[in-house]
């Protein structure tokens, strides 16, 4: 296993690991992100079977011991599997999420207690600047929420616009219709009233760079291929039902 770092914006590091054995013959990828900073964020934990692997890619640019912040989406194994054992190697880690996120899950599985964020609340990294936004159920969960950072204007997107496959650390393409293929074979999103304009309100940031948890990353026409995405979803599940 091999987890393989690229800078996707500045400061911003994708530290990405092809599992083939998932989805064959494609395989699938799982990526965190590293935001450098004064304070350091880690946004997502990964698997516990990875952990030796994005240690070894984190430790390629800083030593662990610098790591301040862990975030991640929602509580799921990909997501927050390793949240504690980061805590234990970075003594000075602290995870940063959403409140309901905090009140109905972190606060008791957490190694130390986790900072709670508000809807738009926004914390500096020195250097970087997060926002916090709630997004229940997009992707996917009730505590489910994203991260933008203001300076870079990356979106830490989680599921949202995930591919099969191990694709380049940016695409070179279109990303839209393999994630809308991907969303068609897992069916992973509870498409509601609120998912459209949900994404919509994503895309308004304006985000110039997505950084997305399954295959490729983007920096290129992002706001436009998160509406399409939302509009994709919406006939997808029109179609289902039909």
């Amino acid at each position: 296993m091999q987890t393989r770092v690229s800078e996707i914006a500045d400061g911003v590091y994708r530290l990405s690991t092809l599992v083939p054995e998932i989805a064959p013959p494609a395989g699938f990828s799982f990526n965190q992100f590293l935001l450098m900073a004064d304070e350091p964020l880690l946004f997502h934990c990964g698997h516990r079977f990875m952990f030796e692997s994005i240690l070894s890619a984190v430790e390629t640019l800083m030593p662990i011991e610098r790591l301040r912040w862990i975030s991640f989406s929602h509580l799921e194994a990909d997501e927050s599997g390793n949240m504690n054992l980061w805590q234990e190697r970075a003594p000075q880690a602290r995870l940063a999420h959403g409140r309901l996120g905090c009140d109905i899950s972190l606060n008791d599985l957490s190694l130390r207690p986790p900072r709670a964020l508000e809807d738009g609340e926004t914390f500096d990294l020195g250097g970087k600047r997060m926002r916090y936004l709630a997004t229940p159920h997009v992707p996917h969960g009730w505590d489910a929420g994203l991260m933008f950072e203001e300076q870079t204007g990356t979106l830490l997107c989680s599921d949202l616009l995930g591919q099969l496959g191990d694709g380049p650390a940016l695409a070179r393409g279109d990303i839209v219709g393999p994630a809308l293929e991907s969303e068609n074979l897992w069916r992973s999103m509870s498409v509601t009233r609120e998912t459209v304009p949900t994404i919509r309100r994503l895309a308004a940031l304006e985000p110039r760079t997505l950084a997305i948890m399954h295959g490729s990353s983007l920096n290129d026409g992002c706001p436009a291929a998160l509406r399409s995405f939302a509009e994709g979803l919406a006939q997808q599940r029109l179609a289902a039902a039909a």
